[in-house]
Order: C-alpha cells, then structure tokens, then sequence
C-alpha cells in the first residue's frame, strides 16, 4: 500500500506540496483522529456526553499542538480520516498526512517506515489526547534514543502514550489486541533482547474518573456531574 494516500494527492500539484526535505534528522509522529461529534472520546462520552467529549478532545488536541510545537525534531500529523489545512496544527510547523492501514498497529507502522524513507535516523510515534505530557518528556525520549534502539512511555492502562526507534521494526505493530490492556507486555516482550529506555508510567484520558478532580478540565464539564471545583 502506498503510504500517500490519494485523498491527499490530486496531482502533480499536490504531489510537489507533500515533497519533504528533512531539517533534522529526529522525527515526532502526531497521530490524531479528526475531531467529530460522537467519534472521539467515546469511553469518556458514556459519563460525559459527546458534546462535552468533543470540547474534551479538541482541548486535549490543542494542548498536544502547544507541547510539541518547540520539540527539537521535524514534526508529522498523521490524520485518522482528511486531512484539515486551518486547524491546531500549525502548517509551517507540522507536515500533515493520512494514516494508511486496515488497524492501528498497520497505520503506525506505514508511518514509522515512511518517516525513514525520508531520511530520518530516531522517529518517535504519539497520541493526541495525553495531557499528563510536556516539551521536556519529549525531548528526554530523543535523548534516549542516543544510547538505545527503543523507548517506551507506559500508560497505566496497559498500552503506552509513546514509542520510539531508530528503525522500522514490523514486530512491534503485528499480533497486538489494540485497545486492549495486553499492548504494553506483549511489545515489551518483543523488545526483551533490545536495548530499551523506560520512561515514566502516564495516565491518558479514556474515563470521567481520569479528569474529574482536574481542574484543568472542568470548564468542559456538564452541569450535572458532580464535581469538587
């Protein structure tokens, strides 16, 4: 499967915008789903609602944009379904592209194995939805990559909020219950012979219970959750 995606090329014209020339050679893969009504968040909707899950998730997104804008690498948006020129992601910032694949583990590996064709020597692969994550998380997980072949952030749900590698390794994506709390062990047991940096465990925002004495988050809320603030 080509990793361009023809909703993102009509064209010689759009095949000459989508060109990309490394300025660095670290790459940060964004992977986010378009922001829809009743799409997104759709755990934290069954507590919440799905208007206040969409507010959620475009806060989330927003502050995913402001963490990684000033991260020392070139920086990729891979897009669940269109690709958006006029949102959070900044265009002389972010190169935006479509994920390619039947299943997550697919999608991240097609961007993994594209950002390396590109020239890149560390990639590092996240979300769009971690709050508990900052610039410095970031740029620790690069540094990592000095003196490892892997890096791992573990989620306390059982997956992981980050992965990064010096090369494509088809492994890690294949024979994996995606969303399910097995994630993190069974990619930690294909790493047990690689040289692998741990990082901090981080909790994502999946439930009501993950942002309710959160203050950050209560502005979102509906008037009929009981809250503390």
């Amino acid at each position: 499967m080509g990793l361009l995606s023809k909703k993102n090329v009509g064209g010689d014209e759009d095949l000459a915008k989508d060109f990309h020339f490394p300025t660095s050679k670290k790459a940060l893969l964004i992977f986010t789903r378009n922001p829809e009504l009743g799409k997104v968040k759709t755990r934290l909707a069954t507590s919440v609602g799905d208007e206040s899950a969409l507010k959620i998730y475009k806060f989330l997104l927003q502050h995913t944009a402001e963490i990684t804008a000033n991260v020392q690498s070139d920086k990729f948006v891979y897009y669940s379904e269109g690709i958006h020129k006029e949102d959070s992601w900044d265009n002389n910032t972010y190169s935006k592209k479509l994920q390619q694949g039947d299943d997550l583990g697919i999608r991240m590996y097609n961007a993994f194995t594209e950002v390396f064709s590109l020239g890149y020597d560390q990639a590092i692969i996240i979300g769009s939805d971690m709050y508990d994550l900052n610039t410095e998380d970031l740029d620790n997980a690069f540094t990592a990559l000095k003196d490892h072949d892997y890096v791992i952030g573990p989620a306390e749900d059982g997956g992981y909020y980050l992965l990064g590698m010096k090369q494509p390794n088809q492994a890690l994506f294949s024979k994996k219950d995606w969303g399910k709390d097995s994630v993190l062990q069974a990619t930690l047991e294909d790493l047990k012979d690689e040289t692998l940096k741990t990082l901090e465990e981080r909790n994502d925002v999946d439930y009501y219970s993950d942002i309710k004495d959160n203050e950050a988050f209560q502005e979102f809320l509906p008037d009929y959750l009981d809250t503390e603030f």
